[in-house]
């Protein structure tokens, strides 16, 4: 195996671990707990892990998914968050290859993960992520992609129009249609991707998050003042936007 062949593998592998620190701040930041200390431990019993029920994957795997000192049962969605970490660092180095924006787009694909589920689960997208990430996003768009004018663009556009459709919303319906964690999020995504891609990324969360909610309303599961998470949507939207955007755009483009 050559050089230039492994390194997927060893960008994967990095995936992995970062994955799993990842799943600390999932669990911890809604709960406002440090994402440093104390060590990992199981949520049930506290039992410290040892390094060697650690290791990403390998360990769920091992222990059947259960805690070695007390046997509750660990969720699937830890091995899944590794997994899917792993898989986008290794579309981002396939995509745009060893550069400084593969640093952008990791760093911008771990806080896509930290607020789909955390949103999904919680339904806060929390200011320690989004606001921190706006400034990372642009400070990155000096000197890569998309560029600070595109990304300045982004950040206005990306905060100004859900603040301008939760204002329409709220006039219509006389109720809140998103919080301002959608308006901070959605900055932070013009930031990183420039406001091209940030409206193909609004355009596809909110698709989606339309499908989502005529489902659960035709399954009888809700009506049409079910609140969902936007931001889970709007990183889905996010992450595909980042992969494939620009031939989104190109092909949409190609009609007119």
């Amino acid at each position: 195996m050559t050089q230039e062949s492994a390194l997927p593998w060893v960008i994967a592998a990095f995936g992995l671990v970062i994955g799993s620190f990842l799943n600390v701040c999932i669990y911890r930041l809604p709960r406002r707990e440090s994402i440093v200390l104390p060590p990992s431990r199981c949520p049930r019993c506290g039992h410290l892990l040892a390094w060697y029920e650690n290791i990403p994957v390998v360990s769920y795997l091992a222990l059947r998914g259960r805690c070695r000192a007390c046997r509750a049962a660990i969720s699937p969605v830890y091995p899944i968050v590794e997994l899917t970490t792993a898989a986008i660092f290794v579309a981002m180095y396939l995509q745009v290859g060893p550069s400084l924006l593969l640093v952008s787009r990791l760093v911008f694909g771990c806080a896509m993960v930290v607020l789909f589920l955390i949103d999904l689960r919680h339904q806060i997208l929390p200011n320690t992520i989004t606001l921190p990430g706006i400034a990372v996003g642009f400070a990155l768009s000096l000197f890569t992609v998309p560029g600070w004018r595109s990304s300045l663009i982004g950040i206005v556009a990306g905060a100004g129009i859900p603040l301008l459709i939760a204002e329409a919303y709220y006039r219509i319906r006389k109720d809140e249609g998103l919080g301002m964690g959608d308006v901070k999020m959605l900055g932070m995504i013009g930031a990183f991707l420039g406001w091209k891609l940030m409206l193909l990324a609004l355009v596809l969360s909110s698709f989606l998050g339309s499908a989502v909610g005529i489902s659960i309303v035709v399954a009888g599961k809700g009506d049409m003042k079910y609140k969902l998470p936007f931001g889970t949507f709007l990183a889905i939207g996010a992450l595909v936007a980042s992969l494939v955007g620009d031939p989104i755009l190109g092909w949409y483009l190609s009609f007119y």
